[in-house]
Order: C-alpha cells, then sequence, then structure tokens
C-alpha cells in the first residue's frame, strides 16, 4: 500500500486468505514476532526497526510482499514515458521448506507473480504484461540477504551504493508482442534514505492485529537507462518511486480497495497517501500518508490531515469499470494544494476473466494556478469487481 504501500499484491493476500498462510519462518526476528495467524504467517508488530541492506531482501515469514517500482522517464527526443514493474512474493504454506537432496525440485512454497507496464505519453497508448513464476526449477526466487528478485526472465538486483541504508539497483523486464518489443533496462539510484511509514516500523490497514505491514518506500531515485518500446530502443532518464511492503494482512469484510498516491513535488518535498475504501462509501480510520522533506524527514499524516477528492470518472472499455480520474489533493499543514492529472486516461491493467483488474497511472501534478508543480503515481484497486483471482 502500494501495492505499496499499497501494490497489486496486497490485493493476491487480501484477496485470498488461503494464500495468506506463510512460508517458513527463517527470519533473523522470528523470536521478536511470536504472534501469527492462524496460518502460522508472522504479523506485522511494533516495535521493528529495519535493518539495511537486508531489509532489502525478502520476508519469508510474512505471507505477502512486494518490491514496487513506478516513474517517469524522458527520451533524447523528447518524448516521455511512465512504467510501473512490480514484483510480489506470495507464500503457499508455513513452514515448507525448500526441497532437499533427493526431493522434487517441483516442489516450492512460494509464488512470483510480476507485473510491467509503459506508459506513451505522446502517443497516449498503455501497454501491460504479467508473468506468474513458482518457486519451483529456480523459475522464481528471492533472496532474504540483499536484493535478488526474479520472475523467469524479468529480475530486479540491488548493489551497495555508498551507504548500508542506499542500494543502487537495476532492473531488467522484456515482452515480446504483435507490435514488437516492449522492455525497460534501467539503473535506480537512490536521492534519499528510505523513508520509513506508520508508526514504530508498522502500517496499519485496519483496527484487527494483523491488518498491518512493514512499509518503507525510495521516494526520489535518479532513474537511467534504455526504454524499448514497440521495437524502439530509447536512451532515457527520469526519476522513480520504490515501495517495498511485507505482512500478513487480509482486506476486511467491509472494505473494498484502496486509492493510493505517490507525489514528488518539484519543491524537494514527496507525499504518499492512501485511503482504503469500506464498502459503505466510508474511508477505513487507520488510512495514513508520509510526507518526506527535502531532507528525508518522515512526517506521519493520519486521515485527518489530508484530503482527497475526485475531479473526474473515467470508465474502462475493457472491464466496464468506472474510475476516479483527476484528483484534488490537499495537506493544509504543509501548505500542499495541488491537482493530479493522469498523463493518458487508459492505464488500467486489465487481466481478463477470473484476473485482478486494477488501475496504476502516471500523473502530472500541478498547482493551485495549473502550472506544473510536479509528478506522480496513482493505483486504484475494488474497481473493477471484487479483488478475488
Amino acid at each position: 500500500m502500494t501495492v505499496k504501500g499499497l501494490a497489486i499484491l496486497a490485493t493476491l493476500a487480501c484477496a485470498l486468505p488461503a494464500l495468506a498462510a506463510g512460508s517458513a519462518a527463517t527470519h533473523e526476528r522470528r523470536a521478536a514476532r511470536a504472534a501469527t495467524t492462524r496460518a502460522g504467517f508472522a504479523i506485522a508488530a511494533v516495535p521493528y526497526d529495519f535493518a539495511w541492506p537486508r531489509d532489502h531482501g525478502s520476508h519469508p515469514d510474512y505471507a505477502t510482499e512486494w518490491w514496487y517500482y513506478t516513474g517517469h522517464v524522458r527520451a533524447r527526443d523528447g518524448r516521455s514515458f511512465g512504467f510501473e514493474l512490480t514484483f510480489f512474493r506470495v507464500g503457499l504454506k508455513p513452514g515448507d521448506p525448500a526441497p532437499g537432496a533427493g526431493q522434487s525440485r517441483w516442489r516450492g512454497h512460494e509464488v512470483f507473480p510480476a507485473h510491467f507496464a509503459i506508459t506513451d505519453e505522446a502517443g497516449q497508448t498503455f501497454f501491460h504484461a504479467d508473468r506468474l513464476a513458482r518457486e519451483a526449477l529456480g523459475m522464481g526466487r528471492a533472496a532474504i540477504d540483499r536484493l535478488d528478485v526474479k520472475a523467469d526472465d524479468w529480475w530486479l538486483r540491488g548493489a551497495p551504493a555508498g551507504g548500508a541504508d542506499r542500494e543502487r539497483m537495476t532492473m531488467h523486464a522484456r515482452e515480446e508482442t504483435d507490435g514488437g518489443i516492449d522492455a525497460i533496462d534501467f539503473v535506480q539510484v537512490p536521492e534519499k534514505k528510505p523513508a520509513v511509514h506508520g508508526h514504530q516500523g508498522v502500517s496499519r490497514k485496519a483496527a484487527c492485529p494483523s491488518c498491518a505491514s512493514h512499509y518503507y518506500s525510495y521516494t526520489r531515485l535518479r532513474t537511467s537507462g534504455v526504454l524499448t518500446f514497440h521495437g524502439v530502443a530509447l536512451r532515457v532518464e527520469g526519476t522513480s518511486w520504490m515501495d517495498h511492503e511485507y505482512g500478513s494482512s487480509e482486506l476486511q469484510a467491509d472494505q473494498a480497495g484502496w486509492d493510493w498516491f505517490s507525489v514528488q513535488l518539484d519543491d524537494g518535498r514527496e507525499l504518499m497517501l492512501y485511503r482504503l475504501r469500506e464498502r459503505d462509501g466510508s474511508v477505513t480510520p487507520q488510512s495514513s500518508g508520509s510526507l518526506v522533506g527535502r531532507d528525508g524527514t518522515v512526517t506521519y499524516l493520519p486521515l485527518a490531515a489530508f484530503d482527497v477528492a475526485a475531479t473526474g470518472v473515467w470508465t474502462s472499455p475493457h472491464t466496464g469499470a468506472a474510475y476516479p480520474s483527476g484528483w484534488h489533493v490537499r495537506v493544509p499543514g504543509a501548505g500542499i494544494d495541488v491537482t493530479l492529472v493522469p498523463t493518458v486516461l487508459d492505464q488500467e491493467l486489465a487481466f481478463g476473466a477470473g484476473s485482478v483488474s486494477y488501475w496504476e497511472g502516471a500523473v502530472l501534478v500541478r498547482d493551485g494556478q495549473g502550472k506544473p508543480a510536479g509528478l506522480g503515481y496513482v493505483e486504484l484497486t475494488g474497481y473493477a469487481g471484487g479483488l478475488s483471482l
């Protein structure tokens, strides 16, 4: 929540309680987290002290986890693009170890879905693809001691970048379709330290004890590399956002979905907000956000500290879902009053009947006079029917 952060892996976890059962409890903090779900996965509880670069890696004590990248890049010819690359980890069975000597290599206790998208702003087009890799045979993996995640031939890796809490990241995703090859090969370098969301290392999602996650973000990543769109390779530069979140939470019966916002202001600050929507139209009281200062200082924002109002509606030609489209965002205590405008209306990741479809899109940030004030990304889940696979 952010997926991210709310991210779509949270959708998977929330939609499939059967999947919210953990894998092998191998994390070194196991003794400090005796509380578990009924299925045996660890519950995100306070206090939790992040330790980087180790916490960039996988946390198999928890049912679900995601590494979520969104960003804006520009080619040398002036063309601008949005992108998303997300790796999810879903535990299938608590305490089921990896196969040992003599056991079938098809055995595995985790699956690794992944999503990849490119928004062509000049062409007003949107491309997206997905992967679902089992742990078996090494098709999917996530190292527990470092940033090293893989789903088939898509991957994300980290390497030291001058500080214990910062990590230079490289990523690759490639998809070949009738329209040609779409791919990204990017290097991501943090410009700020990780921003931890919530209180004492825990981000709350509802009132129940397990309704929480451990959640941090790199809110400003310097991005460079090659973006290939419909077979044309372009050298690009820009700015990205990374969410890493893990927990064993599920959406509650009275929750329908969420709206998540990441905003990178031109004045050097960043804003993360999420609103969990109740089925009666209200907002879950534990919804919250964070304001990241120019120096990286994080200020917690309770629901009462911000306001988000949709300025329009877009109806999907793929799923028929009606999504809010355009938002007025206010954080009075921080002097923030901006409007978010989608760069392309149709940025829905529509995966067909029986799958989770959601809207995840690049937005432009405008100030009260309509002038450019930054860039952002928005995620909307639960609008295209129930959150189920």
